[in-house]
């Protein structure tokens, strides 16, 4: 949100009127042409005219005349750098512009040729737009005057052009930035620059000689320079090597070759200790190698070197943090060069475990230690080193204890869905991980929920599949216990009153997360990774003790992602779940359905989604409805459940009747049958009693219609069952327009309640017309039965109901 007097300075340039527009236009014209006014005036005409073309999402055309004044202003050497940066984003904001007259007559002055490159890659549409731009910075790098160095702004702009297309430069051109940036890496002066002097009468004419630079704790460089060394001044050949390491790492990615030093996979194994000698010989002759390869071999040696420097104790803060920082990316550099060349690994594995070593104890350096684990997922099985305890301690020890860590856990999740596939395959603890994988999605929430809705089908796997779900549907309990971990090593049990401005539900939970009663069930919650077990038995006691979090803002956030998750879990496990897991899934559905967190409107989000799913598990696996009988006739024949899980219970009724049928399992029985229909007898007997202490009904009238119809779908499969069908259908009509109902359902609703009842009881009048139409053959879903005019479903129920209707007679007494 912007401060008020923002809002209506921006809406102001939103609602600018053409003709005020136009007269603005001529106003900043001419005073870009009367250039000795130039002054404050122009800077508010020009910090306005940003306002306005920048102000809306369409992109505003600029007079022509206007345009090449500020395409002056920007090429100008002499005029100030706020003029340069203001007329650079004016044109980057309007519409695209003739990419030849943003091209022509670059001139060498840095500033000003940054501020124009700005312009011309924002408004280039496609290649041929960059290359007079291109071709002007590849000839300042041609120079052969090596005391001649390129202006300082080459390298970040040429590097975000070969991003924007990698075609740009031909062999020719990548050769000579490669040699170039090979050369900047390895030879910049280890001397400070020499300190601007402000003259002076004390000014001595004598020039010192520069001093050497420092290492991040005070010593002196005594290798060649890096951007870990410290110093006063900078040299331009050193801003050079500090922009060349910034870009060498997309340079490597974008122009990958297949050297001649690649080392096939059959040999490696034979690389013994002679090799390796001879390969360090050959690396100090890097000056006759091809200039990508060496240029490999300088990155290499440069980032062994920031290596060696990290593990100096910084005199600085910001030093410190920056050693991190050349951690993550020296190593990264040296897992791309491996890729390339893989005779590098066994000079990089030394340097890289003896890194691990020093930082896996200290978790501060926790985000150094990805890139890390990155080189040993795609180069240990080369160099025959076993990686398994690092992977342990990244997927137990990091999201257990850094969850809280933003930053952390975005680049973790990266980190797996990056590598998903190797994970699967050759990491074993990686499955299992998912209870702690999770705490990094509850503590941070909506900010990871694409990345685990592309995460979650590969945590899945059919001996982990159910406590994948339950740990799911505990999503929001593990959001409240890591809050309490937190608030609880934060504050002191006895600092009541930090925790009595949070709430007194809050210090409640707070102090059973304490108590040791409760110990094994926060335990469980937190537990590092799958296998001791898919629930806990008390998961109602887990809710009673989390109950003052429930409006905590980062739990309600966690509420409102399980049903999406869910959605992913369900359409992943039915591609790979057997008879016996679908069966399973059933029994979760059912037992959970009571028991979730009491988050508002979360139990009827995640039954919605149980109740989707209910369908595609039943017609994945029909025989499902024998094989649970017990656990669903339990559930469909309590009443209570209609009021507390409505649409889960319809559903449930729905597949009872469209499933429970020996066409779908040999096994189903009259019995079996007979005990569905008198559960179900007795429920709608009991919500549509007709009497005057009768309160209104607590349901909606689907639930009644679906009732009635598996109801009469039962009877159709048992006729003993028909007569006690039809005695209570046609007691709805009673019902239906009893004082109670009529106050609770609209007009519309019972004359549908009443249609569906007398259409279902003249269905049973004929038992034969009522199996066919009740029951069809399991294949009737399929394309024939819709579409062969001899055996269309639609056509039977056509003729079935002319029979009906034209002959009355033919309907038994």
């Amino acid at each position: 949100m912007y401060a008020p007097g923002t809002e209506s300075l921006i809406k102001q340039a939103r609602e600018i009127q053409e003709e005020e527009l136009q007269k603005f236009y001529g106003r900043v014209l001419k005073q870009l042409q009367s250039s000795k006014d130039a002054g404050g005036e122009l800077v508010d005409s020009l910090q306005r005219l940003h306002l306005i073309v920048s102000a809306t999402k369409y992109a505003r055309t600029l007079p022509p005349e206007l345009s090449k004044k500020l395409q002056a202003l920007l090429r100008s050497p002499s005029s100030p750098e706020q003029f340069h940066a203001l007329s650079s984003a004016i044109l980057r904001e309007s519409l695209p512009l003739s990419a030849q007259s943003l091209s022509i007559e670059f001139n060498q002055d840095s500033r000003a040729l940054s501020y124009l490159a700005s312009v011309v890659l924002s408004q280039a549409g496609r290649k041929e737009d960059l290359l007079p731009l291109c071709q002007h910075l590849l000839r300042s790098l041609e120079s052969r005057q090596p005391e001649i160095q390129p202006p300082k702004h080459t390298l970040p702009i040429l590097s975000k052009m070969f991003t924007f297309s990698s075609l740009l430069l031909s062999e020719d051109q990548v050769n000579l930035v490669s040699r170039k940036l090979a050369d900047w890496l390895r030879y910049a002066s280890v001397h400070q620059g020499a300190s601007i002097s402000s003259g002076g009468f004390f000014t001595s004419p004598r020039t010192r000689q520069p001093a050497l630079m420092t290492e991040v704790d005070g010593a002196v460089a005594g290798d060649f320079f890096t951007v870990l060394c410290v110093g006063q001044n900078y040299t331009d050949d050193q801003w050079m090597n500090m922009y060349t390491f910034s870009m060498v790492k997309s340079w490597l990615l974008t122009y990958n070759t297949e050297g001649s030093s690649n080392v096939d996979s059959d040999d490696r194994s034979e690389m013994d200790s002679s090799v390796m000698s001879m390969v360090s010989a050959t690396s100090s002759s890097s000056r006759l190698l091809p200039p990508k390869e060496r240029l490999r071999e300088k990155a290499f040696e440069y980032c062994h070197r920031l290596i060696e420097q990290s593990d100096r104790k910084a005199l600085k803060r910001a030093d410190a943090e920056l050693q991190k920082a050349c951690m993550v990316e020296a190593v990264s550099v040296m897992d791309i060069i491996c890729s390339e060349d893989a005779s590098y690994v066994y000079r990089a594995f030394p340097c890289i475990k003896a890194l691990h070593g020093r930082l896996s104890t200290d978790l501060a350096f926790a985000r150094a230690l990805l890139p890390v684990a990155q080189f040993y997922l795609n180069h240990s099985e080369t160099a025959a080193v076993d990686s398994e305890a690092i992977f342990c301690q990244l997927f137990s020890r990091f999201p257990a204890e850094l969850f809280n860590e933003p930053m952390l856990a975005f680049e973790f999740v990266h980190f797996c869905l990056h590598n998903v596939s190797v994970l699967q395959e050759k990491v074993a603890v990686y499955r299992r991980s998912f209870p702690n994988l999770l705490k990094f999605l509850a503590w941070n929430g909506p900010g990871l929920i694409s990345e685990f809705m592309e995460l979650l089908p590969s945590l899945l796997a059919p001996d982990t599949a159910l406590e994948l779900l339950h740990t799911l549907l505990d999503l929001p309990c593990l959001a409240a216990t890591l809050d309490l971990q937190h608030r609880s090593a934060c504050y002191q049990v006895q600092n009541w009153d930090v925790w009595d401005q949070q709430g007194a539900k809050m210090a409640v939970s707070l102090e059973a997360f304490r108590q040791p009663t409760y110990r094994g069930l926060f335990l469980y919650i937190l537990r590092p990774e799958a296998g001791t077990g898919d629930t806990i038995d008390r998961l109602s006691m887990l809710h009673e003790a989390l109950e003052g979090m429930v409006e905590s803002p980062r739990v309600v956030h966690c509420a409102q992602i399980v049903p999406v998750l869910l959605h992913v879990y369900f359409n992943t496990v039915t591609q790979l779940a057997d008879e016996r897991l679908i069966n399973q899934l059933l029994q979760v559905l059912v037992e959970r359905s009571s028991l979730l967190y009491n988050i508002k409107s979360f139990s009827i989000e995640v039954q919605r989604v149980f109740s989707m799913h209910l369908q595609t598990l039943c017609k994945l696996h029909p025989p499902l409805i024998v094989d649970q009988y017990k656990e669903l006739l339990e559930f469909a024949s309590t009443t209570t459940n209609i009021y507390s899980k409505e649409d889960f219970y319809t559903h449930l009724v729905w597949v009872i009747g469209e499933y429970l049928s020996l066409s779908y399992n040999p096994c189903c029985t009259v019995e079996l049958i007979t005990s569905f229909f008198e559960g179900l007898e007795a429920v709608l007997f009991e919500i549509t009693q007709v009497r005057q202490s009768a309160s209104p009904p607590r349901y909606t009238p689907r639930l009644l219609t679906v009732l009635m119809t598996a109801l009469a779908k039962l009877a159709s499969r048992s006729q003993d069952l028909i007569p006690r069908a039809s005695l209570f259908l046609s007691k709805i009509h009673s019902f239906a327009h009893s004082g109670p109902v009529e106050i609770c359902f609209s007009e519309d609703d019972t004359e549908e309640i009443i249609t569906c009842a007398q259409e279902l009881n003249n269905l049973l009048k004929l038992p034969n017309v009522a199996q066919f139409v009740l029951t069809p053959a399991a294949q009737a879903d399929g394309p024939r039965w819709h579409r062969d005019t001899n055996t269309a479903l639609p056509h039977r129920m056509r003729a079935i109901s002319s029979l009906l209707q034209n002959h009355s007679s033919f309907l038994p007494a």
